[in-house]
């Protein structure tokens, strides 16, 4: 009886381990041809020790400038950035890590990401004033910034603000964004579409790249870190201190989720008129 049990071990080892190097090499392919398919659309440009990627469209004042929820990326603004670009300069961009951006070899630390992207804006040329638009993480950011740098920002746009006493909710998408960078690496993210389902609804130019970083390891890691972050982010865009005559429009659009990404076109279009409106308030007042 013993040696039939050792060998059903034995079978069943080798059949997770031709499954995991399966899952691999799926991995690895798909990437690689994943990597031509979707070449950055904008420029990298070095702050520190890494290179930064920020797409521009558009032309005039005020800048308006976006930035992304958790697990986001520059393309997640698909619907938002082209119609905003009728009317002004618009600009997304990837945090460290994320998307087309190299991670560098500074540990994560939220209270850095606003120096980060006003060092960006400033070597890719990019002028002030400021409109921030930021959804659920992306919103904390953009308040640390307006506060930091309160003479270069216009206005700010807060999608799904997180409020400090409402964490993140451990609910499935958050889990797996945490284990995320090992089931990428197995090919499993990308065989379930576990994360990649939630592009959803996105422009077909914008979908096609979202879904492909989140099946990449490295965009993950980076994810994962900072949701572990998260309370301490909120925490310090609750105690940053505004401008008391700074325009700031707040809009619900996904129910507050932590991961989530504006997918809904006719919510888009909203979030898109009020930004605008916002943009031509501040150039009329100049």
């Amino acid at each position: 009886m013993a040696p039939r049990i050792g060998l059903a071990v034995l079978r069943t080892s080798a059949i997770f381990v031709f499954l995991a190097l399966a899952g691999a090499t799926y991995q690895g392919t798909a990437t690689a041809l994943e990597r031509r398919r979707f070449p950055h659309p904008g420029r990298l440009i070095t702050v520190g020790d890494r290179q930064l990627h920020i797409y521009c469209l558009g032309e005039g004042t005020p800048t308006v400038v976006l930035e992304a929820p958790a697990a986001g990326m520059s393309a997640v603004w698909g619907w938002v950035q082209p119609a905003v670009a009728a009317t002004t300069r618009v600009c997304s961009y990837d945090r460290p890590g994320l998307g087309w951006s190299e991670a560098g070899t500074a540990p994560y630390d939220p209270s850095v990401v606003p120096d980060e992207l006003h060092e960006l804006l400033a070597r890719s040329g990019e002028p002030a004033p400021y409109v921030l638009a930021g959804q659920g993480l992306g919103a904390a950011f953009v308040t640390l910034f307006a506060a930091r740098f309160a003479g270069e920002t216009g206005g700010l746009v807060l999608l799904d603000p997180a409020d400090p006493g409402r964490p993140a909710a451990p609910d499935a998408t958050v889990r797996i964004v945490r284990a995320s960078p090992w089931l990428a690496r197995a090919g499993l993210l990308r065989m379930t579409r576990a994360l990649s389902g939630t592009t959803e609804g996105l422009p077909d130019a914008s979908a096609g790249p979202v879904r492909s970083f989140l099946n990449r390891p490295d965009h993950l890691t980076r994810a994962a870190r900072e949701l572990a972050r998260w309370d301490d982010t909120v925490r310090l865009a609750a105690a940053a201190a505004l401008a008391p005559d700074l325009p700031v429009v707040r809009i619900d659009v996904s129910g507050r989720e932590p991961v989530a990404f504006l997918t809904d076109p006719s919510r888009a279009a909203d979030v898109t008129a009020r930004l605008t409106a916002l943009a031509r308030q501040i150039r009329d007042n100049r």
